[in-house]
């Protein structure tokens, strides 16, 4: 056995305790956390990006920009290839004079060839469709616009309650501190016996009920940590540390503005008056059909017969085709179309003046909050000071337990209130922001003030 005397110990702790330091160093800045430090822009930017509602919107796009490549075809030549085998039971035979026959073809033969058919003009009605599909692809376009915005909002919106949240658990965390620290002070008292017990029980209740609430809101932010992280695609369990926002959204704008600017830049009324449009162009392409439509037809056909005098032969013809009669679907899809067109006018009209009603909520949601945290900032003071004075009455033995419970209840009350105040003012500016269809991404970006 060996024994280490005193000033072994001694050199062997001067090195073993600075290594072990900086292995805690190593461990708690270089690797990284499991926390996912996010800030409001790097969030926004993953959800417009990599969002599931986005990825499903830009799915749907896709449908419809093939759409606009079906409505191109009937412009584009049509190109067909066949063969086929013909077996007859008799050989063709031609009467040739009053008693003979002459075989014209042989009884068994093959054919192939290509053929290639041309529309040439059918009075706008294809080139009308395929503007429709074009319009179609816009409104598609806008509506995928529509969707970031709303899922930057949505983003936006939830990481603003995990903030809250955030100071929301403060608050709770500060108020079980005031009640502990109420609770020693009763306690210091009652064994003095200068209060009853009665006291001290009630102290005890209200810190108890405070520790509740501490509770409740831990677990009310971790369920908002997993809807942001729902949002970015992530595990719902990983730890998100949110950073405060430190831009602030350009909102200082007249009512008028506001509208001005909603009725320009809102996706829902673009999409809508490109939605009329196509209509438009769907009529007349219905309108068409009571015109003929004209042709060119061509090809190329060899026959092994040996009585063809010219087994490969090749062809071309022009024509006209028009429906004489269809049972008066025509007329009915023109009946149709029209009345179509006429209920998305005036859904036009709705959705502008639901539009007109959600900025101006929204414009004041955003004055009113601004004043209520004014308010409730005065408040917040006003029960700082109110504690302070009703513990000083108390340990002087001028007040009751009850005023102090009050006024730490009085407090944290006027706290949450002020917070919700704050928040509440960046929820409006996030709300008038997407009623405007201003883009909240860019709104939240490092270039904004």
């Amino acid at each position: 056995m060996i024994f280490y005397g005193i000033n072994s110990c001694k050199r062997l702790s001067g090195t073993v305790l600075p290594l072990l330091f900086l292995v805690h160093a190593f461990f708690l800045f270089v690797l990284p956390s499991n926390a996912l430090a996010l800030t409001l822009e790097e969030g926004l930017k993953i959800v417009t990006e990599q969002g599931r509602d986005i990825k499903i919107s830009e799915a749907e796009e896709d449908v419809v920009r093939e759409g606009v490549q079906l409505a191109r075809s009937p412009l584009l030549p049509q190109v067909d290839l066949y063969a086929h085998q013909t077996l007859l039971s008799y050989q063709p035979e031609a009467v040739f004079g009053p008693f003979e026959s002459v075989p014209i073809s042989e009884k068994d033969f093959l054919t192939y060839g290509f053929k290639v058919n041309q529309l040439i003009y059918d009075f706008g009605g294809s080139y009308s469709m395929l503007r429709v599909s074009r319009l179609g692809l816009k409104e598609k376009k806008l509506d995928t616009l529509r969707v970031k915005n709303l899922v930057a909002l949505n983003f936006t919106l939830a990481y603003l309650d995990l903030l809250e949240t955030e100071k929301f658990l403060t608050v709770a965390q500060n108020e079980v501190k005031r009640f502990e620290a109420h609770l020693n002070d009763t306690r210091a008292m009652y064994e003095e016996g200068l209060i009853t017990k009665n006291d001290l029980l009630q102290a005890e209740v209200m810190l108890s009920d405070a520790r509740q609430k501490l509770l409740t809101t831990k677990n009310l932010r971790a369920m908002r940590a997993s809807r942001i992280n729902s949002l970015l695609v992530r595990p719902l369990n990983e730890e998100v540390n949110p950073e405060e926002i430190s831009v602030k959204p350009y909102t200082e704008i007249t009512l008028d503005a506001a509208w001005e600017t909603a009725v320009r830049l809102r996706p829902e009324l673009k999409g809508i008056q490109t939605r009329i449009r196509a209509k438009k162009e769907e009529l007349k392409a219905t309108k068409a059909r009571f015109y003929p439509d004209i042709y060119v037809s061509g090809g190329y056909e060899y026959q092994e017969n040996g009585y063809m005098v010219h087994e490969g032969n090749w062809s071309f013809l022009a024509g006209v085709k028009v429906n004489l009669f269809s049972g008066g679907a025509t007329r009915a899809r023109i009946r149709k179309a029209g009345a179509e067109l006429r209920s998305l006018t005036l859904t036009k009209e709705k959705l502008r003046d639901g539009i007109m009603l959600e900025v101006k909520k929204a414009y004041l949601q955003l004055r009113s909050a601004g004043k209520k945290v004014e308010v409730t900032g005065e408040a917040v003071a006003q029960a700082e000071e109110n504690l302070r004075l009703q513990r000083i009455r108390y340990h002087e033995g001028v007040g009751t337990a009850t005023d102090v419970i009050d006024a730490v209840t009085l407090m944290s009350r006027a706290e949450t209130n002020y917070w919700s105040a704050v928040y509440s003012v960046k929820r409006a500016e996030a709300g008038l922001l997407h009623a405007m269809g201003d883009d909240i991404t860019r709104g939240y970006g490092k270039s904004s003030t």
